[in-house]
């Protein structure tokens, strides 16, 4: 999981590909969910947690411009 220092130093490009992997992993996820017990009962939180941290990166840096 990444902290809020880690994504400060992550290029936009890095957060691009960083925001599409997480999203098709919570993607996934959430149709494997569908079938079956998922193994990390909370693995869409911190998904979820994850896209939100890059976002708000976004939006940051978008503001200081």
């Amino acid at each position: 999981m990444a902290k809020k220092e880690d994504m400060t130093k992550k290029t936009d490009q890095e957060l691009a590909k960083l925001l599409s992997d997480t999203r098709a992993a919570i993607r996934t996820e959430r149709f494997a969910a569908a079938g079956a017990r998922p193994k990390d009962p909370n693995g869409a939180r911190k998904l979820r947690t994850m896209i939100a941290r890059v976002l708000t990166e976004k939006r940051k840096r978008e503001l200081a411009k």
